[in-house]
């Protein structure tokens, strides 16, 4: 690519890039575009993004079986590393209420009473075990990622005798690789299959999760918990900040977490791809409350599970390039919006189908749910069902491809160990976004995304280069790609710089010199 250079001073006193807007349609190209402007203040640096921020989250039912968080499963692992190669993987979702630790083979199941049945959530029956071998095959296989693990606990049908067994062998024996526990999935529910909704609150919740927390922490010194980890009221935090100074014993909590999913069911109009490209003021609403309560506690603040639709994602949504875009886009908000990282929710079929009551209810709306497709749909990760190299039945027979959420997400990694950089950007008619931060080396990345369906972006940039493109062949379809280099980003020299075109549902990620 061809650049013109800035006088140096000049750059690092104030860069400026300019961006207008031209449509795709030749016989528009000389009349007045869209206008859109970007400026970056290079010497005001803002938020550091920790080196571990992006993550995946998973059921933890995925531990029935053994096999599948393993040193062995080597295709796996080598699609965690290609997202990032440093992450921190959460075990939880609804289904860490409903296992039971199984120390030895000859332990028997605990009896449970059946609780209410919803909608939505696991079966009353739902009941499964994590064994020992389960454990050390996960340290094998964190150790062989280079990821960190957020660990889930029961408290829907939890004791400190169940509980601290488990904590005690888990935190044994994957050691530093052990971020926290967290102790409860989406409390603010419980009131609708595991407590009653007459008295189920903050106050209730505080009143149980303490002294469990507490005996925890006392059986296996140095333990550290996440908490409540909601699934949508956010607004429970800033009411735990708030009660937490009255508290005469106060367990370790080192983070403050809750959910996000963009929207749902499945069946809803509202979810299609016109609107999931668009901003979302729930996003800055929730981080802020996030915010408050994590300042009052001196702790950081993450989202731990998340995804495009919830209930398993919508097929022709969460399975194709939109949601590429989306993840790519909502990672970098969240950068900037000072979390300390994020879980984007997949796994296998079974475990996901039994989390929200049985079924990914997106299959419903298919016209042929025997279709090869990623199960769930929202998988950044899939291993059956997906239609690039899909096998008998639509299995993969053993191996792992990365889901177009999933290169959302190593487009975003970049960003991560960064210090993200204050910008203004103003794009006019045109559906775009745009990141800055600076790496370790001093030098400073841009990530623009033109989420626009039709419109492309000229950029006129200071000095720099394209190092990667992200880019599909359609919104609505699952071809998603990451091409290093600038290969097929038009450029062009200019007066003071260069204009690079960016071309209509294309993200780039340029390197200024």
């Amino acid at each position: 690519m061809s650049t013109l250079s800035l006088p140096r001073r000049r750059f690092l006193r104030h860069a400026s890039l300019a961006l207008a807007a031209v449509t795709l349609d030749p016989l528009s190209l000389f009349s007045q575009a869209p206008s859109a402007t970007l400026k970056l203040d290079a010497g005001a640096p803002t938020i550091i993004v920790p080196p571990d921020f992006i993550g995946l989250s998973y059921e933890a039912m995925q531990l029935e079986d053994p096999a599948f968080f393993s040193p062995k499963n080597t295709s796996l692992i080598a699609q965690f590393k290609a997202i990032s190669p440093r992450g921190v993987l959460r075990l939880g979702g609804n289904t860490s209420e409903f296992g039971w630790w199984k120390p030895t083979p000859s332990s028997q199941a605990p009896v449970r009473p059946h609780g209410k049945t919803d909608n939505g959530e696991p079966p009353p029956t739902t009941i499964f075990a994590i064994t020992p071998q389960a454990i050390r095959n996960l340290d094998g296989f964190l150790k062989a990622t280079g990821w960190t693990c957020i660990y889930g606990l029961n408290l829907g049908y939890g004791s400190a005798e169940a509980d601290i067994p488990e904590a005690r062998f888990v935190a044994q024996t994957l050691g530093p690789r052990l971020r926290y526990f967290q102790l409860g999935n989406e409390v603010d529910m419980f009131n609708r299959h595991l407590r009653d909704p007459k008295t189920w609150g903050v106050d209730q919740y505080l009143k149980e999760w303490v002294p469990l927390a507490l005996a925890v922490q006392k059986a296996v010194p140095g333990a550290k918990f996440g908490m409540p980890d909601v699934a949508s009221d956010v607004s429970w935090l800033p009411k735990i900040a708030d009660r937490w100074p009255s508290l005469s014993e106060k367990p370790n909590v080192i983070t403050l977490s809750h959910h996000y999913y963009w929207g749902g069911p499945p069946s809803s109009p509202n979810a299609n791809i016109e609107r999931l490209l668009k901003p979302s003021p729930a996003v800055a609403q929730k981080a802020a409350l996030a915010r408050e309560a994590a300042t009052k506690m001196s702790v950081p603040f993450r989202m731990t599970e998340g995804n495009t639709v919830y209930q398993g994602g919508k097929s022709g949504l969460s399975d194709v390039y939109a949601a590429a875009l989306w993840g790519a886009d909502y990672l970098f908000e969240l950068m900037s919006l000072g979390y300390s990282g994020v879980n984007l929710h997949g796994g296998s079929g079974h475990a996901q189908a039994v989390s929200v009551g049985g079924s990914l209810r997106g299959e419903q709306l298919m016209k042929d749910p025997n279709a090869p497709h990623p199960k769930p749909f929202y998988t950044p990760i899939a291993n059956e069902g997906t239609l690039a190299g899909s096998g008998v039945d639509g299995k993969l027979n053993g191996k792992y491809v990365i889901e177009p959420v999933g290169y959302g997400m190593k487009f975003a990694a970049r960003f991560a160990g960064t210090t993200m950089l204050p910008l203004e950007f103003h794009t006019g008619s045109v559906n775009a976004t745009a990141y800055a931060a600076r790496q370790k080396n001093g030098k400073v990345l841009i990530a623009v995304l033109n989420k626009d369906a039709t419109q492309n972006l000229t950029l006129n940039t200071p000095r720099g280069e394209v190092i990667e493109v992200l880019h599909g062949s359609a919104l609505d379809q699952p071809q998603t790609h990451i091409t290093s280099g600038s290969k097929g980003i038009k450029s062009i020299s200019e007066a003071g710089g260069q204009s690079i075109v960016i071309p209509a549902h294309t993200a780039i990620m340029l390197q200024l010199r």
